[in-house]
């Protein structure tokens, strides 16, 4: 076909070797529907990875979204964001409503330069009241933040990190959550533990030398991590206590996907920074959203006479009008069909069906997550947890889109640890489907098992 030699000659994709397309066709998908999409050869697969990155929240097809768009563009595509547009002003007092604590909206095009907006922000304030000197940013080993060099600074994943440093000074890593493979045995304060490796890290950097720690509320590529009792409520009492801000990246998880709008909300924290990317619009345009409490916006007030004291930053394309008019409509769909809510109910039955999938196959060694983002992790030991070969679930995927099925993985992110299978099925997501994903898999684990 004249699109497969086109893609073959002329497109670089993300993430592809592209030496294995000397031999077999790319993989092209030309439409939409709910929760399927087909390929350029006819071949129609039940997407349970919102769109392969975590993003389709509201599923294909959406007319109303799409229309939303037009309208607003043959009305006014963009403008600088020095000025302010409608759908910009509307979107963001919606999306607050649903934030309560937090007050101000930054709009970009992606999750890595919201992420990248929040460096800045931390990076400003350290010079403008600590003399430069409270700037380092901490993050969390296992969690992703974004693939520019300053977002990959900030990321615990060492294999995404190879070959890109040397990386930007003043960003420090501290210790994962997971209890699967936590470090401190057989404890009952798992999450107190985990927590205080924060504290440690603020306190061997020097508290008055650490402005923020950023931390996905679940670690989503990393392995799908949920962080267990205490962690959260001790985190914020130590970012409180060092007078460090804390930045939640719900670039995966907010706007539904987790069973409440925003994954931190599972925890009753509050954050100083949010960011948002791939659901605020499920896709349908590109925007981000940094978004900030009323007294972080303060420190960037001044009158007159004080000079380069408001944040010098700006995104051409978070003038776009196209991503807060498709928001809008992505968050009444959210609201009308009770999207949160499935998220939640589909969310427990297919968790229950991956515990009952344990059970039967040794392969498993742990299921885990909360919401519509779940995760499998593969051993080839299940009493010792070694971690199975990222060969074996890479296979397990392959085997999975032969049925009919896609499906996401640790893709190249760690050493030793690409072993989890990540489930992120639209927000939509039925019975009938969520049954066709366990029996798939059940089918897949029986002929790996022969």
């Amino acid at each position: 076909m004249q699109t497969i030699e086109q893609d073959r000659n002329h497109v670089w994709h993300h993430l592809s070797q592209h030496s294995v397309l000397k031999t077999q066709d790319p993989m092209i998908i030309v439409k939409g529907e709910g929760s399927r999409v087909w390929d350029i050869k006819g071949n129609s697969y039940l997407d349970a990875s919102a769109g392969g990155v975590w993003c389709v929240n509201v599923g294909y097809g959406r007319t109303s979204i799409a229309d939303a768009i037009s309208q607003q563009l043959s009305t006014l595509n963009f403008f600088a964001g020095t000025a302010g547009t409608i759908p910009g002003a509307v979107f963001a007092e919606k999306l607050v409503a649903k934030m309560p604590g937090m007050s101000r909206v930054y709009y970009a095009s992606s999750g890595s330069e919201a992420n990248e907006k929040a460096f800045k922000i931390v990076r400003q304030i350290s010079h403008k009241k600590y003399g430069g000197k409270k700037y380092k940013i901490l993050y969390r080993e296992r969690d992703y933040h974004g693939s520019t060099i300053a977002t990959l600074s900030a990321t615990g994943q060492e294999e995404r990190r190879q070959q890109y440093g040397p990386f930007v000074p003043g960003f420090v890593e501290f210790p994962h959550c997971c209890e699967y493979r936590g470090q401190f045995g057989d404890v009952d304060n798992y999450g107190e533990l985990a927590a205080l490796e924060l504290e440690n890290a603020i306190l061997r950097e020097g508290p008055d030398t650490v402005g923020s720690v950023i931390l996905e509320p679940i670690t989503a590529g990393g392995g799908v991590i949920t962080a267990p009792q205490g962690y959260w409520p001790k985190i914020q009492e130590i970012c409180r206590k060092y007078n460090v801000l804390l930045h939640i990246d719900e670039v995966v998880c907010g706007l539904g996907r987790t069973g409440k709008w925003f994954g931190y909300q599972h925890y009753g924290i509050q954050p100083d920074i949010v960011t948002l990317a791939k659901g605020v619009a499920s896709s349908y345009a590109a925007i981000s959203c940094t978004v900030t409490t009323e007294a972080v916006f303060q420190e960037f007030l001044a009158d007159g006479a004080e000079k380069d004291v408001y944040f010098r930053d700006i995104s051409t394309f978070g003038g776009c009008t196209a991503g807060p008019a498709a928001a809008i409509e992505n968050m009444r769909i959210i609201e009308e069909e009770g999207l949160v809510e499935n998220s939640a109910l589909m969310g427990d039955y297919l968790l229950a069906g991956f515990q009952q999938l344990k059970e039967k196959f040794e392969l498993i060694g742990d299921v885990r997550g909360k919401g519509l983002l779940l995760g499998i992790e593969l051993v080839s030991d299940r009493a010792n947890k070694t971690p199975a070969p990222e060969q074996v679930a890479i296979r397990v995927a392959a085997m999975c889109m032969q049925k009919g099925l896609i499906i996401g993985r640790t893709n190249r992110s760690f050493e030793q640890l690409n072993n989890t299978l990540c489930f992120c099925p639209v927000m939509t997501i039925t019975q009938e489907e969520a049954d066709f994903i366990l029996q798939t898999l059940d089918s897949v684990f029986s002929e790996l098992s022969l």
